[in-house]
């Protein structure tokens, strides 16, 4: 009976044995299946698209007055006070009186006298004429008192622009900027007086570096907008009226005058700043800016997929703008090309898509606003 219990175990012994041997078998065979599936890499593809893209570049700028006068002195004497003084932030008309010199009586006096002389000098004119149309003196007389009366002419004309000389006037309307002398200064000539600016010529200065100078053109040759810390929040479009014709030599900048399209109050001095399109290209092919990568030797790269695998392709890029990028050559439109997962990837690896992020759906129009307001940079 013993021998039977010792025998039965055994043999129970043995067909747990067994049992957990083909258990043990069957887990291990399936392990590697298993294993390979989840060792495969997790990516996140976007179809290449087709569009436009523009480059843009963000200079600051300076509101300016393009018209500006600067009196000075024509003549020597003290300033005085003639009931027309002005001030800074004065509105001028063309020709108002805004500064006066004293020590004129002189002048004042030297042009009533020349003023007389050419009353009696156009009296005797009168008076030689008819004596040589009686015939009662020679043509002679005529010629020598004809040149008398325009020598006392010219005399009391330059008196009158010398009395001039000692009263400022404003060339046109303006607004007075600087008032760089008081009551009582004593100037001599070629002294600055007042400066005056026409707010109708307000506009934005901005300079350009020398490598986009030849990219800026008069008109609407390029996009503008503008932005002033004097209106937050606010964008206003703009145009270049002027490119002046060289470059600073120390700065290497080219400077630019712009006009905001726009009819608001400018002030000369607020700060602008400037976004303006230098280059666009149409058709062009367009990914995610994140899909591009750099190997060890600097060159650009992108991995495609295809059959299930990820294949590399050496690109040529273009224009950088917002989230985009342009690939001039390796990409073409419609393909798939990976923009997450792609920093470890090697070539021809299998690869697991997670999900599309954008694909064919994706217009390349949505992202215009974006790559004119960036600077981007042809590569």
């Amino acid at each position: 009976m013993k021998k039977r219990i010792l025998l039965s175990t055994g043999i129970l012994i043995l067909l747990i044995i067994a049992a957990f041997s083909v258990w043990k078998y069957a887990g291990q065979s399936k392990a590697p299946e298993t294993s390979t599936a989840k060792s495969l890499p997790s990516v996140l593809v976007a179809a290449a698209t087709s569009g436009s893209i523009s480059r843009a570049i963000e200079p600051d700028g300076t509101v300016e007055a393009a018209r500006i006068a600067r009196m000075s002195s024509p003549a020597e004497g003290p300033i005085i006070n003639c009931g027309a003084s002005v001030r800074e932030g004065d509105h001028v008309k063309k020709g108002q009186q805004i500064v006066c010199i004293g020590r004129d009586k002189t002048v004042t006096a030297q042009y009533a006298a020349a003023k007389a002389d050419l009353t009696r000098e156009k009296g005797e004119l009168d008076r030689v004429k008819k004596l040589v149309e009686n015939g009662a003196i020679s043509g002679d007389q005529l010629e020598i008192a004809l040149a008398r009366h325009e020598n006392v002419k010219a005399q009391l004309a330059r008196l009158e622009e010398n009395r001039t000389d000692y009263m400022i006037r404003a060339p046109w309307s303006g607004v007075v900027s600087k008032v760089m002398v008081i009551e009582g200064d004593y100037v001599a000539p070629r002294t600055p007086l007042v400066e005056i600016f026409d707010p109708v010529s307000l506009v934005v200065r901005f300079a350009i570096p020398e490598s986009e100078s030849q990219n800026v053109h008069i008109g609407n040759g390029n996009t503008i907008s503008v932005t002033l810390d004097a209106y937050p929040g606010k964008t206003f479009p703009a145009r270049i009226l002027r490119i002046y014709p060289k470059l600073d030599p120390s700065t290497r900048t080219r400077l630019v005058e712009a006009k905001i399209g726009e009819d608001i109050s400018l002030t000369p001095g607020l700060f602008a700043r400037i976004k303006m399109r230098v280059e666009t290209h149409e058709d062009a092919v367009l990914v995610p800016a994140e899909a591009v990568l750099v190997n060890a030797t600097g060159e650009r790269m992108a991995f495609v997929v295809q059959d299930g695998k990820a294949v590399t392709r050496k690109v040529t890029t273009g224009i950088e703008a917002g989230r985009l990028i342009e690939i001039v050559s390796g990409v073409k439109p419609g393909e798939q090309i990976v923009v997450a997962g792609n920093e470890k990837l090697k070539d021809g690896a299998a690869v697991k898509l997670l999900a599309k992020k954008g694909g064919p759906d994706v217009k390349a129009d949505t992202a215009k606003p974006a790559p004119e307001a960036t600077k981007g940079t042809p590569r």
